[in-house]
């Protein structure tokens, strides 16, 4: 335990507008009149924070054009895509992230659609992050617009308790990026995730372990990280409905039934979490895929579609300067089945060549008369560097063309140089992704 744990050094209740401190049962700061106080018992000796940005990219688009504030906005590609995201307006219609665009319409019919800008919002996310990482050097990155920050020991840096310093930062990302931030903060990573979706948007939650047992308790064990469909059928056939049923289980009757994941089951249940913060993890997947406005099952034009892919996944991957040793085929077909096909190859890469190639092969054998929706192609098992292909000649000789075209695209533009396969008519919704 700290020595600011042990010492309970600092205010138990301030305001998140002005920072002034108050007494914990204060219902309006008396400083600047502002309702919006954050209190708790144990704030001082809380540390561990996850913040989450609001709607992010609904939330960008609705920055970046006044006019849309009040109205209910859904980021998606046509019809026959899903819903990006959507702004808490359209959430009160029932629309939802990863929702079929035609049943998100359907809901909310006077949304205004957006097609992404992910470009944009990776921008806006490198500034939110840097503004995390000036807080301390324990930030750990969960998506583009989420992270977990570690502010133990910060307080002499930053003269104020970690609850402060978070305060403040969502008060500067609101005037200065101009989104807003929800922010959880706790003892441990796992209860920090849960206060940061308590008091959405524009939240503030503390949460400590002494509350954890009772606000788990009535949670179903699928609240759990990590139980997925498979293993919440697990637990429901051996009498685990909720999470109270976990915490009156005996550890090493879990640990009998279930190995490990019975005694991380037993600790989550009780709010204990020892996982430390772990900054810098980088993305572990870059892909990009579309969804077409038509189901395809003709391999030609699915061919023509999977190389601009794979040159997208590729220029991404140089821009990073990362390379890759397994390549991934994601097909969905036109009943929403999706089908997953994994390839590793013998030495990193990051060309579009290789990746295409790879792909094709993964496509070929899928190709049995089934009509897709939607396609991507991404490339895993990342690490620094263009290391480049030399498993063989050919391999040599596909990289020096690749980047010789590349040299001419940034001399002339992306249009100097395109590849035979390349025609055949634009894809739609692009849809890129770090994980």
């Amino acid at each position: 335990m700290s020595a600011l744990a042990q010492a309970g050094d600092g205010p138990r209740c301030f305001c998140r507008d002005c920072l002034g401190d108050l007494d914990i049962k204060a219902r309006r700061c008396s400083e600047c009149g502002s309702p919006r106080l954050v209190r708790h018992p144990s704030l001082p000796a809380l540390a561990m924070a996850h913040i989450d940005c609001d709607a992010f990219y609904a939330t960008v688009e609705k920055r970046d054009n006044p006019e849309l504030a009040d109205k209910p906005v859904i980021i998606g590609g046509g019809k026959r895509g899903v819903v990006s995201a959507a702004c808490y307006i359209s959430r009160t219609f029932g629309v939802r992230s990863a929702m079929p665009m035609f049943k998100a319409l359907a809901l909310c019919p006077a949304a205004i659609v957006i097609r992404p800008d992910m470009a944009k919002y990776v921008r806006v996310g490198r500034e939110v992050r840097h503004a995390m990482q000036t807080l301390t050097p324990l930030v750990e990155p969960l998506s583009i617009d989420e992270a977990f920050l570690d502010l133990s020991g910060t307080q002499r840096v930053h003269s104020m308790i970690p609850a402060k310093v978070l305060a403040r930062f969502a008060r500067d990302v609101e005037r200065d990026i101009g989104i807003t931030v929800s922010v959880g903060l706790s003892c441990n990573k796992f209860l920090a995730k849960i206060a940061s979706d308590l008091d959405k948007p524009r939240g503030f939650a503390a949460l400590d372990q002494a509350e954890a047992r009772e606000m788990l308790a009535d949670r179903p064990v699928g609240f759990i990280y990590g139980v997925g469909p498979a293993t919440q059928e697990k637990l429901l056939q051996r009498g685990f409905r909720t999470i109270a049923d976990l915490q009156r289980a005996d550890e090493v009757d879990l640990m009998k039934q279930f190995a490990s994941e019975g005694r991380r089951l037993w600790r989550l249940a009780r709010g204990i979490d020892d996982r430390l913060v772990v900054p810098d993890r980088g993305a572990k997947t870059i892909s990009n895929e579309t969804t077409f406005d038509n189901d395809i099952r003709d391999f030609a034009t699915l061919e023509r579609t999977l190389w601009r892919l794979s040159e997208k996944v590729s220029s991404r991957l140089k821009s990073s300067n990362l390379s890759g040793l397994t390549i991934t085929l994601k097909l969905k077909t036109a009943d929403f089945r999706q089908r997953t096909r994994s390839q590793s190859i013998q030495a990193p890469t990051q060309l579009a060549a290789k990746i295409f190639a790879v792909s094709r092969e993964l496509l070929a054998k899928e190709i049995d008369g089934t009509a897709f929706r939607l396609m991507g192609t991404g490339v895993s098992a990342l690490r620094a560097g263009s290391q480049a292909d030399d498993t063989d000649m050919l391999d040599r000789r596909s990289a020096h063309a690749e980047r010789a075209m590349d040299d001419l695209r940034k001399k002339f533009g992306n249009a100097a140089v395109i590849r035979g396969i390349a025609y055949g008519g634009p894809a739609k919704d692009d849809e890129e992704e770090d994980e």
